[in-house]
């Protein structure tokens, strides 16, 4: 029902969205140099120039900003088509090597000049699957872009995976990474980036029991909740405040039609992302006024920053009802791994089994989401591992979202994952 009363709200909003856009369109025959720069600069062609009557300006800001106030659900583009690699600028192109129902490992394949050599290592990118899509982690891909080839874990919307597909669950989230990390090949590495560090770990694990030739070289959790009884954050209380069967009955959605998911199980998306807005929404508030300032004053470029982010904060990924689920009491609640409790397919996972792998964990020191020694943890998991392959970084200064994002990933952290990646080619 509840995910029923969200469609229909949204279904009776379109018309009004659509009436804004249309009454901006009216604008656009007096203003059309304004309308190719908005174009340009992914906004609306119907906003006029700054020369405009303030009026006027003001309608077509209000028009643009109330045309933006919604959520979508479909993965925006990666929107990378080149990267500077070698000290070259040189074109990338998306590649699906692998696809699933749920998933495609994708690859930004890079043209690179034949004159350089060796080959860059190939490092396997792994997204969470929660409320947002992989492109959320697009600086992050954009930056190991620059010396690595790079594969990402590209999950797809429940909500668009028919029931014939089957679930989708804690195991074929650990079976997808391992199968991609086989389709990429032997001498890959993992990046892991937040929810799935514990999946990435337990795949490792798996994987080096297995005596898989293509176990990755080095494994890389970036601020991920591998114990979360660590220096608990408030999302840890959350998780624990209810039993696993009021997450169940309380958020678990039936997928409504007219999508091809019609009846499946799931974590609705738009539930985790109104919960993230209501947690800062004086934040929220006053970042669309400072858009329809900006767009009523004619600075489209300080314009297109907010809408730019929006875009991508407000395109909301529907979980499969038993991955969010067996998450939350898996990782949150009973805390699986670190009490050597974690099953694979009915394997116990066992991270001692890891011998080959380097291993680097990364926090961030004002991580309210995943605290400062979560990550950690790790490394007292894996007492395989020899001393000189595990390193441990913690970025001062930033939270969670700066650990893979922002000037301190690109110029403090991101230099530590390239030299323990480089380190472990041999």
């Amino acid at each position: 029902m509840l995910y029923q009363a969200y469609q229909n709200q949204s279904d009776l909003m379109s018309p009004l969205r659509l009436l804004a856009q249309m009454t901006g369109s009216q604008m656009a025959t007096q203003h059309a140099g304004a309308g190719l720069m908005a174009q340009l600069i992914g906004l609306s062609p119907f906003l006029p120039p700054a020369s405009t009557p303030s009026s006027q300006r003001k309608l077509a800001a209000a028009m643009e900003v109330f045309s933006r106030m919604r959520l979508t659900h479909s993965r925006p583009a990666f929107g990378i088509t080149s990267v500077v690699s070698g000290g070259e600028e040189v074109a990338v192109t998306e590649v699906a090597v692998r696809k699933a129902a749920f998933g495609t490992l994708l690859h930004f394949k890079k043209d690179m000049p034949s004159h350089h050599a060796p080959a860059q290592p190939p490092v396997l990118l792994v997204a969470p699957l929660s409320g947002h899509f992989a492109t959320l982690l697009r600086e992050t891909l954009r930056t190991l872009l620059q010396d690595h080839d790079v594969y990402i874990t590209d999950w797809h919307n429940a909500r668009d995976v028919g029931l014939q597909h089957g679930a989708f669950g804690l195991d074929h989230y650990i079976e997808h990474m391992i199968q991609f990390l086989q389709a990429i090949g032997p001498g890959a590495h993992v990046v892991a980036v937040c929810q799935p560090c514990v999946a990435a770990l337990a795949a490792t694990a798996i994987m080096a029991e297995d005596d898989d030739p293509a176990q990755p070289r080095s494994l890389t959790l970036m601020a991920g909740p591998v114990d979360c009884r660590v220096n608990p954050s408030g999302v840890n209380t959350l998780a624990t405040s209810k039993p696993i069967e009021w997450f169940a009955k309380n958020l678990i959605s039936h997928v409504p039609l007219p999508h091809a998911g019609f009846m499946r199980r799931v974590y609705p998306g738009f539930l985790q992302v109104t919960a993230f807005i209501s947690m800062n929404a004086e934040r929220h508030k006053k970042s669309f006024q400072d858009m329809y300032q900006h767009l009523a004053e004619g600075d489209l470029e300080k314009a297109r920053t907010i809408s730019t982010f929006y875009d991508e904060y407000l395109a909301v990924n529907d979980l499969p009802a038993e991955f969010y689920l067996e998450t939350v009491e898996k990782v949150f609640q009973t805390y699986d791994l670190p009490l050597g409790k974690l099953t694979y397919k009915g394997r116990t996972v066992k991270p001692s089994a890891i011998r080959r792998t380097a291993l680097l964990t990364v926090e961030g020191e004002r991580d309210d989401i995943c605290s400062v020694g979560q990550t950690v943890a790790a490394q007292d998991m894996c007492t395989s591992i020899r001393p000189y392959m595990k390193t441990h970084h913690v970025q001062v200064g930033v939270g969670h979202y700066g650990v893979f994002s922002g000037s301190k990933w690109n110029k403090q952290i991101y230099p530590r994952v390239r030299e323990v990646i480089h380190a472990s080619q041999s």
